[in-house]
C-alpha cells in the first residue's frame, strides 16, 4: 500500500488495512469492505487539529498511519497506527473531551456517527472489542489516580 496514493485506494484495500487492526479482529473481510465504503479518509499535516475539545462528536476515527497527540486531562498521550478516537462522544452523545493534533503526517479513516452505530449493531465482536479497550482505559486511569493519592 505504501506505493499507492491514499486518494486512489479502494474499499478492498482499506478492508485489508482494517483487518490488521486489533479493534476489527473477528470482522469478516466483506463486512470490513462495507465499513470502509461508509468511511472517508483524510490526511493531516504535522500540527493540524483533527478534532478540538468541545466540538460536537460526529465521527469515529482510526489512525491508519502516522502519529497524533491526544491533549486531554489527566494526561496527554500519543496515538499511533491502529489507535482510534472519537468513540467516547459517540457512545455518550457528548462533545469532544480532547483535542487531537497531528504529530506527523497523519492518515485517518473517519466513520460518521450513523455508520459507526450501524457497524456496532451489525458486529457484536466490534462492540465487544470496544468494551475491552474501554475497560482497560478505565483501569489505567484508576491506577494513575491511586498513585497520585498514595
Amino acid at each position: 500500500m505504501a506505493r499507492k496514493s491514499w486518494s486512489t485506494t479502494g474499499d478492498g484495500d482499506w478492508a485489508t488495512v482494517l483487518a490488521t487492526l486489533p479493534l476489527f479482529a473477528g470482522v469478516t473481510k466483506r463486512d470490513l469492505r462495507r465499513i470502509a465504503r461508509d468511511a472517508s479518509f483524510a490526511e493531516f499535516a504535522p500540527g493540524d487539529t483533527v478534532v478540538a475539545t468541545g466540538a460536537p462528536a460526529d465521527s469515529f476515527y482510526v489512525i491508519l498511519s502516522g502519529e497524533a497527540r491526544a491533549l486531554a486531562r489527566p494526561a496527554a498521550r500519543t496515538l499511533r497506527a491502529g489507535d482510534y478516537f472519537g468513540e467516547m462522544g459517540l457512545l455518550g452523545d457528548a462533545k469532544r473531551s480532547a483535542s487531537i493534533i497531528a504529530a506527523s503526517e497523519l492518515h485517518v479513516m473517519r466513520l460518521p456517527r450513523k455508520a459507526f452505530d450501524a457497524a456496532l449493531d451489525r458486529h457484536p465482536t466490534l462492540a465487544r472489542n470496544f468494551l475491552v479497550e474501554l475497560g482497560a482505559r478505565v483501569r489505567t486511569l484508576e491506577q494513575q489516580s491511586a498513585r497520585r493519592t498514595a
